[in-house]
């Protein structure tokens, strides 16, 4: 089979890991696997893939903040759960984090494969989507690929990797509150962690380059004891 499908597994029981990618290359898909989110996280910016399955409860970073983090970087590629948590609020917790689907533990084989032929199918339809790469904010936009702010005058705002994956999470999750920890977690991705100062003087900055008025803001918000908001109602 020319051009297999490749999938990302990660899951931190090995028995459970070997008989999914078993199957899984018995159906014609080349599988690429860990064992904790942090190994997932290095593979999948390695390679591209066509579908990710991730257990929830892994070591060192759990699936769903595995999940945040690549729909920061891509959010096409379809995504599913596995758990071993049955409560609507886990169900609901994890399609918010931009699953596409979630099979509770234990499954049956042939179930989990028709859900990911069936992801498969839906993640080559939209191969030819456009990706997330800009956003418009006033007369600037940002452009998430190659870190730029073009502003309205045409003159270039350089940005850093950080201030772009900070803005595409607000702005993914625009008109929602954005705790600190989900920001530590998804932006700084464990390695180091800054003080609540520093996303401050990250919004503050936002705020210079975008808000018409900076001492009153209506795009970039703190949220007291919660963390963060973007606001924008024309999208």
């Amino acid at each position: 089979m020319l051009n297999k499908k490749r999938i990302l597994l990660a899951e931190d029981e090995d028995h459970l890991l070997e008989a999914i990618k078993l199957n899984l290359e018995l159906e014609g898909y080349k599988v690429s696997t860990a064992n904790n989110g942090k190994k997932a996280l290095q593979i999948f910016k390695e390679e591209r893939f066509n579908l990710v399955i991730l257990d929830v409860m892994m070591p060192e970073i759990d699936g769903f903040v595995v999940a945040e983090t690549i729909r920061l970087e891509n959010s096409e590629v379809p995504i599913m759960f596995l758990t071993a948590k049955n409560t609507n609020e886990d169900k609901i917790s994890g399609l918010k984090k931009g699953a596409d689907d979630y099979l509770t533990k234990p499954f049956n084989l042939e179930e989990l494969i028709l859900r990911v032929n069936n992801l498969v199918k839906r993640s080559l339809k939209g191969e030819d989507l456009k990706e997330f790469n800009s956003y418009k904010i006033g007369d600037k936009t940002i452009h998430f690929n190659s870190f730029e702010l073009v502003n309205g005058d045409e003159s270039i705002t350089p940005l850093t990797k950080k201030e772009t994956m900070l803005l595409k999470l607000l702005i993914e999750r625009r008109n929602e509150a954005v705790s600190r920890e989900q920001i530590l977690e998804t932006v700084w991705n464990y390695d180091v962690y800054p003080s609540t100062r520093t996303i401050d003087n990250f919004i503050l900055t936002f705020r210079k380059y975008f808000e018409p008025d900076p001492k009153n803001p209506v795009y970039f918000h703190s949220i007291r004891g919660v963390g963060y908001k973007f606001t924008d109602n024309q999208h």
